[in-house]
């Protein structure tokens, strides 16, 4: 399990630090469905912060397009193979961050969520609208650019810009372009459940050539796969932590994969994600009833107060609270969590339950009846309130996120920076964040992880994990070591940087082609895997 010390820091030197195009499909807080728009806001802004020249490429989505200042007609881009023409934009968003926008009404224009409509269908032209995406990515990395600015890393991000590094790649093979400088490519897995794989037949239409449409590259069980497309064809890959990493190269996570990514492990690594730490500050946030900070652990209980009233609980001081903030699916472990909870409610442990998720409508309607079962014992919103998750946070005792698998997670940072002590499954980031309380050793954890994925073992360690409630210097003891921990995004920032630079050598080499490394036997994924259809990204 992960040791409670913070990170240490890579050395960054500011002259030598690269020009950097961050791709990517939503960006928090103008459109959000997952952690990526998380990742897409922080990681760059933390980039900047050392010295990074970098520009953001988004779709110009209506929330997009309205949220840049300073927003300027740069470039026309013209049609392209049967990708329709586009505007490219320029500006600043979340403050200072400078921004590419590509302005195409003909498949950004509209409303909503940017993956699927509104009864939830994916949207029928998503292989055109983030082709278009990607392709811009790479049209803006070659001598054919409109723009003066050229970066020496394209980052891409997950399935959504996975073709970027098969467009690049393409166009280093071009005989004109054998001694022009090589821009390296960079591709990050935040969730490789999600490949974003389509119809074949739409290969002419995104422009790409016949060729790259084999098991080495873009051909999944049949499907063109964007995500393969970006694990096959990029200079180095990264996901969003070290256990997430490894767990990838075997099954059951590496959703067919795994022989890919295993074949290329020596461009792959994983950097744990950060997170915001002004916008997640006990000490400074508007959505606690009370703020408090290490020094001042009591004033969590006016937080506690407000959470037991929002959700229906009764004030009870001597039942332990424990939060959940979660989309309601098997892979968070809701199902754990529900089957758990009457068994220790028979035992006479005083709980309390608090949820806010909404997602699976199997598991919804059973946390509607667990209410029902236990009035006053276990409270549930249906829905997703940003306020209200601080509150939680800042407001129960320990946060719970059993998940199955997790390539990072965000709630565990937020759960110990806000004294609420994360019961979590020793999975991808939880792992690697978490460090399990051990008395028996005499080490204070920052949380509580299990091991499995049984309903035994998950109520042993929510046992375990009340009897050291029932402890208060050692509950303190726990608290206080979460809080300590570092979970900003400079140590983090400092490692994508420390890849750069391995991505740019690696893109510098003689063959200059990432595939060339690949085992010819490698690249074909597994036949007991098959590909999700498009999905928004969850890190």
């Amino acid at each position: 399990m992960a040791e409670p010390s913070p990170p240490s820091v890579p050395s960054t030197n500011a002259a030598a630090l690269p020009r950097v195009l961050f791709a990517t499909s939503e960006i928090t807080p103008l459109v959000k469905t997952g952690g990526l728009a998380d990742v897409s806001a922080s990681l760059p802004a933390a980039q900047v912060a050392l010295g990074c020249d970098l520009r953001l490429l988004l779709p110009g989505y209506p929330a997009i397009v309205a949220g840049v200042r300073e927003r300027c007609r740069v470039a026309r881009i013209e049609p392209f193979a049967g990708m329709p023409a586009a505007t490219l934009l320029a500006g600043r968003i979340n403050g200072s961050l400078r921004c590419l926008v590509i302005d195409c009404p003909e498949l950004y224009g509209r409303a909503g969520n940017p993956y699927v409509d509104s009864v939830g269908n994916d949207w029928t032209d998503n292989p055109l609208r983030f082709g278009l995406l990607s392709r811009i990515a790479a049209l803006l990395c070659s001598d054919a650019s409109p723009i003066a600015w050229r970066p020496e890393i394209l980052h891409c991000n997950d399935w959504q810009t996975g073709l970027a590094p098969a467009y690049l790649a393409f166009e280093r093979r071009r005989p004109e372009a054998a001694d022009a400088p090589a821009t390296a490519s960079v591709f990050t897995v935040h969730n490789l459940a999600f490949g974003g794989a389509f119809d074949p037949a739409l290969l002419p239409r995104l422009g790409l050539p016949s060729e790259s449409y084999s098991i080495h590259g873009l051909e999944y069980h049949g499907r063109l796969s964007f995500l393969k497309a970006g694990l096959y064809y990029a200079d180095f890959i990264t996901t969003v932590s070290p256990t997430y990493a490894r767990e990838i190269q075997q099954e059951p996570l590496g959703f067919g994969y795994q022989g890919l990514l295993a074949a290329r492990g020596d461009r792959l690594c994983g950097i744990l994600n950060g997170i915001d730490v002004d916008a997640w500050d006990p000490a400074s946030d508007p959505h606690l009833a009370a703020r408090f900070d290490a020094a001042t652990l009591p004033a969590r209980a006016a937080n506690r107060l407000a959470v037991q009233q929002r959700l229906g609980l009764d004030a009870d001081d001597d039942a332990m609270l424990f939060g959940v903030v979660s989309r309601f699916t098997e892979q968070k472990g809701i199902d754990l969590i529900l089957d758990a909870w009457p068994g220790l409610v028979a035992r006479g442990h005083p709980l309390q339950l608090a949820m806010l998720g909404s997602g699976d409508r199997l598991l919804t309607r059973r946390a509607t009846d667990c209410v029902r079962r236990h009035p006053g014992r276990v409270g549930f919103i249906d829905g997703f309130d940003e306020p209200l998750s601080h509150l939680i946070e800042g407001g129960c005792d320990a946060f719970l996120m059993p998940s199955r698998f997790e390539p990072c997670g965000l709630n565990q940072m937020y759960s110990q920076r806000y004294g609420a002590p994360p019961l979590v499954r020793a999975t991808g980031g939880l792992a690697d964040s978490v460090s399990d309380d051990d008395p028996a050793s005499g080490r204070t954890g920052t949380g509580f992880v299990l091991a499995g994925d049984t309903v035994a073992g998950f109520a042993a360690t929510v046992e375990r994990a009340l009897a050291a409630w029932q402890d208060r210097p050692r509950w303190q003891a726990i608290q206080q070591a979460g809080m300590q921990r570092n979970f900003g995004w400079q140590a983090s920032a400092a490692a994508y940087v420390d890849v750069y630079r391995q991505a740019i050598a690696a893109a510098s080499a003689p063959s200059r082609d990432a595939a060339d490394a690949i085992r010819p036997d490698a690249a074909d994924p597994s036949p007991t895997a098959r590909s999700s259809s498009p999905a928004p990204t969850d890190g």
